[in-house]
């Protein structure tokens, strides 16, 4: 070999070598995702003040005054403090450019936090605490400290996140799973153990899927936790769909990134579930609240983290997600105008861009409410009722809880008992199957054949929602209890004064309760409330008492009294009522000047035990709900008539029909049957139409939604 044979091969060598220095030098995928990891744990602001609060307030043994050490259980666990104090002032002692970073005194002051944390090993008796809460905190301080911490230490806290595993006790199908799943992705990533952390990754991504029927998501995007099938889509299945966007987002890009179908599912999830079941997808409606209505909670929009990280992770939906953001950022107005009904979970929503309402039902497909967990939500016994908030700017409830009356809930009927029973109580199967909703995606009609889990009452109610107004109607309130029953209009923070219009005189109610008669409409805060034909109606606009430790039991609610001015409006059917009835108009979003003209385009053209119906001869919409086979005329042309039980919503165009919309609350019926007057001979996949000249009606057959989408509306075009 010559001389320069031999340099060529040298140098070749040599760059072999150098490339192979650069590639082993370059940070391996799972260090970088450790990195974001981390750079998210750091990336809250420091409170200087409060770190060098409580590195003053230690106590020589690793404790903090103010803090309940002994109590571990499922209304106290202070503990969590402590934890959260820890991360605060890890996050101070390792962020970049605050005063605190790298002070000694600070890090003997977590060590000193640490070491009594590990040498007692706190268990709660709420297995979420362990399994979930005290692992997060944990790990977070692993992950910020990092090389910082001693190797006993790091020996010791790993065991205890540990108990955040797959086959621990709360990694059930639900949102819990995820969360827990998450934890030990975290872990893994601070041990930096590629393996293990490859078949979480996958476990997570799986976790994406419809479980209707059990825990988990359903087939209609609402959220069940638990197999009692109350609704859990804005607490659990929020956490749910976070702890994958967050998951999603880290992974993007890299060989543990995640497939597209979960990725969309996980979208229209967001959009279609949790979105819808929010006021303008930007704060959270108070009918789909379990026992978190009574938390504390300040009138603010939800985050845009999970919706910013979708869009990290796909296009699908790309605009959708892009206006929520902004709608949530206060950068746009709402603009989607919805009805859309949860026929798993037995709740209807409608928005449009000035308003939003909501309708909380069960059945006996569904328990009524969640159990007061830990101590919380005490008083929740009716609000699976009929529960019918109202609102304009999402703030017309905010922290109404601990001066509420728990038995005058907006849209109820209810037994007004000397008070209400047991917690022990709270949580019951419905009595009823005939629960359910028509909507053609932007109107909707819902139903509900109501009979009490609590008390010796029935009524059958209804909803029909326009544009610009929704009607309400009850019949058939029976009661065989010696007490009164009221149906509640509202009952928010009083915001405005009240206007009346009783008789022909109109005048704004001073402070205090009153009986009025003969009242036409009520006007408060952009709200109104007309009735058809004069009605006698109680009022209320006053101070409210109450406590937050009267209806949340946690050792940290205040036992202080409470005092807000709240909005309260009730019809009172009386004692022992026999067929009673009531119809009332709400009109969202109106003025003074509009009221007198308030309703004019409603016509009510049944409100009995066999048929309620409404006509809106603005839109050229009927809506009708049948409790049993009959007949309504709509017009001196339209006759309108089912042969079951059901609900049917009709569009037409002069004296034509156009669409029909059909649902059957009780999920029994594999077609429905509808009659129209006029002539009718188109059919389609799933509907046939018969001419019956002798009756001088078409006979429509429509195929219903079975098995997972029983109960859901099916829309026929003619």
């Amino acid at each position: 070999m010559n001389m320069n044979n031999k340099i060529k091969t040298v140098l070749t060598a040599f760059i072999l070598i150098l490339s192979f220095l650069k590639v082993d030098a370059a940070p391996s995928e799972i260090e970088i995702l450790r990195q974001k990891v981390i750079a998210e744990l750091m990336a809250p602001s420091v409170d200087e003040t409060s770190v060098r609060q409580l590195m003053a307030t230690i106590r020589p043994d690793g404790t903090w005054p103010g803090i309940d050490y002994v109590d571990v259980s499922n209304t106290g666990f202070q503990h969590a403090q402590h934890l959260s104090n820890m991360v605060e002032m890890s996050r101070a002692f390792k962020k970049k450019g605050t005063k605190l970073q790298g002070d000694k005194k600070l890090k003997a002051v977590i060590f000193l936090a640490l070491d009594y944390w590990l040498a007692n090993d706190f268990i709660c008796d709420n297995w979420w605490n362990n399994q979930i809460g005290t692992p997060i905190a944990l790990n977070s301080v692993l992950l910020i400290l990092d090389t910082d911490l001693t190797k006993d230490r790091i020996e010791k806290t790993l065991p205890m996140i540990g108990r955040a595993h797959l086959n621990a006790s709360g990694a059930r199908p639900s949102g819990d799973r995820i969360k827990i799943a998450g934890i030990l992705a975290k872990n893994l990533l601070y041990r930096r153990d590629e393996v293990q952390f490859a078949e979480v990754i996958k476990v997570i991504e799986g976790e994406i899927k419809f479980n209707t029927g059990q825990r988990g998501m359903q087939h209609d995007y609402s959220f069940h936790h638990r197999e009692d099938r109350v609704n859990n889509t804005l607490s659990y299945g929020t956490g749910y769909a976070d702890a994958f966007a967050e998951w999603a987002a880290f992974v993007a890009g890299t060989k543990y990134q995640f497939s597209e179908k979960p990725l969309q599912q996980l979208t229209d999830y967001y959009l279609d579930g949790i979105s819808k079941q929010m006021i303008y997808g930007k704060y959270q409606d108070p009918g789909i609240k379990n026992r978190d209505i009574t938390r504390f909670d300040g009138y603010h929009a939800m985050g845009t983290t999970t919706p910013e990280r979708l869009l990290k992770t796909t296009s699908y939906r790309k605009s959708e997600l892009e206006e929520l953001i902004k709608i949530r950022k206060g950068e746009a107005a709402p603009t989607l105008s919805f009805a859309k009904f949860f026929w798993q979970t037995e709740h209807f929503a409608f928005q449009r861009p000035t308003f939003y309402t909501s309708v909380r039902m069960h059945s006996t497909r569904n328990d009524n409410m969640e159990v007061p967990y830990n101590g919380e939500g005490l008083m929740n016994h009716h609000r699976g009722d009929g529960t019918n908030y109202i609102s304009l700017t999402g703030a017309e409830y905010t922290n109404i809880s601990p001066v509420y009356d728990w038995q005058k809930i907006p849209g109820t009927t209810i037994l007004q008992k000397p008070e209400l029973p047991s917690e022990k109580e709270i949580q019951k199967t419905g009595l009823t199957d005939f629960v359910g909703a028509v909507t053609d995606g932007k109107y909707g009609a819902v139903a509900y054949d109501f009979k009490s889990a609590h008390d010796p009452l029935a009524a059958k109610k209804a909803w029909f929602f326009f544009d610009k107004e929704y009607v309400c109607l009850g019949t058939a309130i029976n009661s065989r209890a010696r007490l009164q029953v009221a149906t509640t209009l509202n009952q928010c923070l009083l915001q405005s004064d009240v206007l009346v219009m009783n008789g022909n005189q109109k005048s704004a109610m001073p402070k205090g309760e009153r009986q009025l008669d003969q009242v036409k409409w009520i006007l408060h805060d952009g709200i109104g409330y007309v009735f058809p034909e004069a009605q006698k109606v109680n009022l209320s606009n006053q101070a409210q008492t109450g406590s937050w430790f009267k209806i949340n039991r946690q050792s940290d609610s205040p036992k202080d009294e409470v005092s807000k001015d709240v909005f309260k409006l009730w019809i009172d059917h009386g004692q022992q009522p026999r067929n009673a009835s009531y119809q009332y108009i709400i009109v969202p979003g109106t003025t003074e000047a509009e009221m007198d003209k308030a309703g004019q385009q409603i016509t009510i053209l049944s409100n009995t035990p066999e048929i309620q119906a409404v006509k809106h001869t603005g839109l050229n919409i009927c809506q009708a709900v049948f409790y049993t086979s009959g007949e309504i005329k709509v017009t001196e042309n339209l006759t309108i008539g089912m042969d079951s039980p059901g609900t049917v919503m009709v569009k037409t165009d002069g004296a034509a029909v156009k669409q029909i919309s059909v649902a059957d609350p009780s999920r029994k019926l594999g077609k429905i049957h509808v009659s129209v007057t006029g002539k009718i001979e188109k059919s389609g996949e799933n509907f046939r139409s018969f001419w019956n000249e002798k009756k001088g009606i078409s006979e429509i057959s429509i195929d219903l939604p079975q098995t997972v989408y029983a109960g859901k509306s099916i829309t026929i075009e003619l």
